[in-house]
């Protein structure tokens, strides 16, 4: 058990503490961290580590350079249509989830640059809009398929099918399984396919697709990758709160429950972070404390009753940002099946995937190009609207509907002096 409990931060017991330190001056190397040794890649022949360059921070710079990864800046981590700098865009989030996991990792003995490159390319595939966003593609997405759109999964696809740099299974693995929807107390890494890896993670992917319950099944197969889901709940508590507290959807934080954690984001990182640490240091799985986890879950649950479900958030995606989903969905879907070079579909979207290719060793451009066109047009079109930013969104109606009825006024920064 961690001591100080009573007080606002917590602290690692003293018997915890002192192994660590031991164990340092040692030199013990942690048995169930993910050696750089045990990558495994589609083509692994490509891309052998260098001294200056290790295998896992080969894929860091991958997502980092990956096309995609700029969008991130203005992507919607939960408020939209507000010009100010200070509330969060999924580009710190991403940040966030890296910085808390990393410390976590270090303490423990973790592969640091794993945990790094499943953050940062989490959330790559996500949706304009937030969740809210997430939920109309998939509305939509279905309707006209059957299939299902989770942004998780979407993330792999970015990283392993549409800008194709031969990402590691490890990370792709921690990608698809970090739901940060679901909390658990103990969290304990499944075990790869050792005869077919590949074969069951694409299984696992396409179940997702097609079986509404797959998502949530969804289990790492690294410490790292449990250590970055619960990572990404810790970014987004307390921040959300802060967040919502700039711009007034709440007065404070006095609303939320204390209990084990306190309820500012300083506290909330501090205390899970210790306990984490403190009940995992040296085990196969990561864990909490039961009062810790149920505290944890009960800030989630006040998070959706106070900031995620508000009526004043929800009225505007509902009132406008759903339908200008349906909008464009539809008139992108029509360009899609027309095969119109000139559309705005194929010369944002298309020609964009083709140029991110363009210096690609793995396989034949041309080709590619040809597979990725040959598919159903849904797809495609999912690619496209998954790809945007907000802005871009907004711009994209505007410039396809110039007269239509649907309309989103941002709140400047100086609208309620």
């Amino acid at each position: 058990m961690s001591v100080n409990k009573d007080s606002k931060y917590h602290s690692l017991s003293k018997e915890v503490y002192e192994q660590i330190l031991g164990d340092r001056e040692h030199g013990k190397i942690n048995p169930y961290a993910c050696k750089d040794s045990d990558i495994i890649r589609r083509q692994p022949d490509h891309d052998a580590p260098h001294l200056w360059r290790p295998a896992f921070v080969m894929d860091v710079e991958k997502i980092l350079h990956n096309n995609y990864y700029n969008r991130y800046s203005d992507k919607t981590q939960v408020i939209s249509c507000y010009k100010n700098d200070d509330i969060s865009r999924r580009a710190l989030h991403v940040q966030l989830v890296s910085r808390i996991a990393r410390t976590i990792g270090m303490t423990l003995g973790l592969n640091l640059d794993l945990i790094e490159a499943i953050s940062l390319g989490h959330d790559i595939g996500h949706t304009p809009f937030g969740h809210a966003g997430e939920r109309y593609l998939n509305e939509i997405y279905n309707e006209h398929t059957g299939r299902l759109f989770n942004h998780n999964i979407h993330s792999a696809r970015v990283l392993d099918k549409l800008i194709f740099r031969n990402i590691s299974l490890q990370v792709l693995d921690g990608v698809i399984c970090h739901n940060g929807e679901m909390e658990q107390q103990c969290y304990t890494p499944k075990t790869f396919n050792a005869d077919d890896p590949w074969g069951e993670f694409d299984r696992s992917v396409e179940d997702c697709y097609t079986d509404p319950s797959a998502n949530k099944k969804q289990i790492p197969g690294t410490l790292e990758g449990c250590i970055m889901r619960i990572s990404d709940i810790i970014a987004y508590l307390g921040k959300d709160r802060q967040d919502a507290i700039k711009i007034g959807l709440i007065s404070n934080d006095d609303s939320f429950s204390a209990g084990s954690l306190g309820s500012s984001n300083a506290q909330i990182i501090h205390n899970m972070t210790v306990n984490i640490i403190e009940n995992s240091y040296g085990k196969p799985y990561i864990s909490m404390d039961p009062d810790v986890y149920e505290t944890f879950s009960k800030a989630k649950t006040e998070n959706y009753h106070n900031i995620y479900n508000n009526d004043s958030l929800n009225t505007m995606y509902n009132d406008n940002i759903k339908p200008m989903f349906y909008c464009i969905y539809k008139e992108l879907l029509r360009q899609a099946k027309s095969k119109d070079t000139n559309s705005i579909l194929y010369k944002h979207h298309v020609n964009y995937i083709k140029d991110a290719n363009r210096y690609s060793n793995y396989f034949g451009k041309k080709e590619f190009i040809n597979n990725y066109l040959s598919q159903d047009p849904n797809e495609i079109v999912v690619d496209f609207i998954a790809s945007m930013t907000d802005d871009y969104f907004i711009d994209l109606y505007e410039y396809l509907f110039p007269d239509g009825p649907y309309k989103v006024d941002y709140v400047g920064y100086f609208d309620n002096i």
